[in-house]
């Protein structure tokens, strides 16, 4: 027995909204979500695994986050994702087997300098350090003289005020290999959310910086990296890593690392949202036009992957991404069953993008629409609303119209709010979501439609640092420690469904099911077979 609804299935996720029982900097309990909570309370729901293995990363002590995330709805499928594919090719050493490596070492050992940009830290949700040292050692293994590490400092995947761990550990790497001629520096840096990482095309000043800062050696001149963040750190009270102003290491005046012609350059990131845009800057002709570029040295330009499929953002690429096929919007628009895709800017590519297996472009032109609501270039603990209300605005009416069968919306407030570190400002990005789930839900209602309201990784629920027993880590003056990264806790799934449909069917209870589990759910609910290849509905028919 089918379900057939008069009106739409909505599958809304709440970014960043994960499940964990402990009160104590939980944004999600702290909030007022009467909507949530009876939806909890009245409506079938399982918990989901967004995190590990279950998204195709390595271990399940690795956090989930909204690419994979996204990867796994979309697909139905769990495929190895960019820090297992990376450490993969790194532990075979298949990568420097590559034509890309190859080309990139023999340009640095002619003359050139090896260039390494990207996150330092362990979070392994934007790069991982363990790559960066391996490939280090490799260049010195192949008699690389010159290496400049350009460090974009993290304070969200990891500890807020976790600079400085990663940053001795990195310099202490270097300074074992340069010996004798081998040369092998930090040149440059800055916080990740004020140089360089920018996404969706959101905030290109940020590039700008980025780009002033590693390739012209333009910015405030230290002695070393660890100079700069305890300097930054006594000027600017209270600052987190993912803040601090850029950094130029520099000798005598000099920089001691700018981006020169005949040099290679190595963007380490493995995850592709926040590396496009400097790819773009670099790889880009004449016709750039984002900011003025000064000086476009003529370099051999890699990324760690490829970041975009569809537009070969990069051209050249160390490590091949996973193919993604049989995603289940490509499904639906091999069935002519019309679906809409709604978000912010900042979460936009996650509904589009990342939910249709790295693809940037439509499956079915005539069958899809996707809408883009501009985000706001402000502090996200400023305006933890964002555009939640624009996005709910521009859905009811998109559900009142009834014209697409299924529909997919994110809410980016519990994930890009929590990243801030600030919990009432969190507490507030969750309400705002709840007041939008009001409206949504009753407008569900109001055409006989279904919602499934979930989330892509854990965030919001957990901001403080914890203690095993539960309490807020502290630190030495006494002032709790922020949480500012992804959680490896569980998200909801819930079955808001008031139509007749809900005697047709029921919910499995299961303690195994991961986000791929959702899209063979949603093709059920559409009344289509779900693929052989997908994971395993999440509900049976009565």
């Amino acid at each position: 027995m089918a379900t057939k609804y008069n009106g739409p299935v909505v599958l809304i996720i709440m970014d960043g909204v994960g499940i964990k029982d402990i009160e104590s900097g939980n944004a999600v309990t702290q909030a007022k979500t009467p909507v949530l909570d009876n939806c909890l309370a009245n409506y079938p729901w399982q918990k989901l695994k967004a995190h590990g293995t279950a998204v195709g990363l390595p271990t399940d002590d690795d956090m989930g986050n909204s690419e994979v995330g996204h990867n796994a709805i979309g697909a139905g499928q769990v495929y190895s994702q960019g820090a297992k594919l990376v450490s993969e090719s790194l532990e075979s050493k298949s990568m420097y087997d590559s034509e890309v490596w190859k080309s990139l070492a023999s340009d640095a050992k002619n003359g050139g300098t090896m260039h390494f940009i990207g996150l330092l830290s362990d979070g392994n949700v934007h790069s991982h350090i363990d790559h960066l040292m391996m490939m280090l050692d490799q260049a010195k293994a192949e008699g690389i003289k010159k290496v400049r590490v350009h460090a974009l400092l993290d304070g969200r995947d990891v500890g807020e005020t976790s600079a400085l761990t990663y940053v001795d550990q990195i310099e202490a790497k270097l300074s074992e290999l340069s010996e004798g001629d081998f040369d092998y520096r930090i040149a440059s840096g800055g916080g990740r959310m004020k140089v360089t990482m920018d996404r969706y095309g959101a905030n290109w000043a940020m590039v700008e910086l980025g780009w002033k800062t590693h390739v012209l050696g333009e910015g405030r001149q230290f002695a070393s990296c660890k100079e700069a963040i305890e300097t930054y750190r006594a000027e600017i009270p209270g600052i987190i890593d993912q803040d601090l102003p850029e950094f130029v290491i520099a000798e005598n005046g000099k920089p001691v690392g700018t981006i020169e012609d005949g040099d290679s350059v190595i963007l380490y990131n493995f995850r592709g949202d926040r590396a496009q845009e400097l790819t773009v800057a670099f790889e880009s002709g004449a016709d750039f036009d984002k900011f003025d570029r000064v000086r476009v040295p003529n370099v051999n330009y890699a990324g760690m992957l490829e970041y975009d499929g569809d537009l070969h953002i990069p051209k050249k690429f160390l490590v091949a991404p996973p193919v993604i096929t049989n995603t289940l919007g490509e499904m639906l628009a091999d069935k002519g069953i019309k679906q809409l895709a709604i978000s912010e800017t900042q979460k936009y590519g996650h509904v589009t993008y990342f939910f249709n297996g790295n693809r940037s472009s439509k499956f079915d032109e005539l069958t899809e629409e996707y809408i883009e609501i501009p985000s706001d270039v402000v502090p996200f603990e400023q305006r933890p609303w964002m555009k939640s209300a624009e996005i709910t605005d521009v859905l009811c009416e998109k559900i009142l119209e009834n014209e697409f069968p299924f529909m997919r919306v994110n809410f980016p407030n519990g994930d890009m709010v929590g990243h801030t570190g600030v919990l009432e400002s969190t507490i507030i990005g969750v309400e705002s979501v709840d007041i939008a789930l009001k409206r949504l839900l009753a407008a569900i209602d109001q055409v006989g439609g279904m919602a499934i309201i979930t989330a892509d990784h854990g965030n919001a629920e957990e901001m403080y640092e914890l203690n095993k027993d539960g309490t807020p880590k502290t630190d030495k003056a006494g002032k709790v420690k922020s949480k500012t990264s992804h959680t490896l806790n569980k998200v909801p799934c819930v079955f808001y469904d008031n139509t007749e449909n809900k005697d047709k069917y029921s919910v499995i209870d299961s303690d195994d099911y991961g986000l791929a589990n959702i899209a063979s759910t949603v093709a059920m609910l559409l009344g289509e077979e779900p693929k052989a290849c997908w994971e395993k509905s999440m509900i049976k028919f009565n």
